[in-house]
């Protein structure tokens, strides 16, 4: 499996019961935060709650463009296997 298919399929599993909340970093070593997501065919949908340096509250981002995602609400290893996570 690629990684692409894994961050997809980590943010088509997340959980009603978690936040939609978090940090995407990006291949640029963009960090992303953000408010909510949509998960499509291949494309990520994040909305950020401030806009950034040019204006923008909705970023469209390829899966495959995923380096990272960081949580900043307080979790245990155990909330994560909700994530399809072992």
């Amino acid at each position: 499996m690629d990684t692409s298919t894994a961050w997809q399929q980590l943010f088509e599993q997340w959980p009603s019961s978690r936040p939609r909340i978090g940090i995407v970093i990006a291949e640029a070593q963009e960090p992303i935060a953000f408010t909510n997501f949509l998960a499509g065919s291949g494309i990520l949908a994040l909305e950020r709650e401030r806009p950034d340096t040019q204006g923008a509250r909705k970023v469209l981002l390829a899966f495959s463009a995923i380096t990272a995602v960081k949580f900043i609400d307080t979790t245990d290893f155990a909330d994560l296997q909700q994530l399809g996570l072992e």
